[in-house]
């Protein structure tokens, strides 16, 4: 099973790769709006996870740029996402809170629903 979880996890990283979204074009003033929303985020992801480039596409095609970690190479973030969501599921977008809480948004349409609305993108 290991085996081809790996065989099809670098099939879904080349055809990522290949048919990679290209930005839209915006204005510097809107990048930095989109900047400042999302400077303290961290999303959780498996780099092969399906789901997980679902979310990486729509973040790239709309100029988002959040600080990514991957659970399954850093046993640290795994813990991190345990300890903090409760469960080692990706995609998980950490949304800091007013207060010592975070928001933990797990499901890749949520996720991309959610930085859609807060943002201003039309799906």
């Amino acid at each position: 099973m290991r085996i081809i979880r790996f065989i099809l996890g670098r099939i879904i990283l080349f055809i990522d790769w290949i048919t990679s979204p290209a930005p839209i074009s915006i204005s510097e003033e809107e990048r930095l709006r989109i900047s400042t929303f999302t400077s303290s985020m961290v999303m959780y992801e498996f780099r092969a996870c399906p789901f997980c480039v679902r979310v990486r596409r729509f973040m790239k095609r709309n100029n988002i740029i959040i600080t990514t970690k991957d659970a399954r190479k850093n046993k640290d973030y795994a813990d991190e996402l345990i300890s903090g969501g409760g469960k080692l599921q990706v995609p998980c977008l950490v949304i800091p809170t007013e207060g010592k809480n975070s928001e933990w948004l797990y499901e890749s349409k949520d996720i991309i629903n959610f930085l859609a609305k807060e943002l201003g993108i039309k799906l």
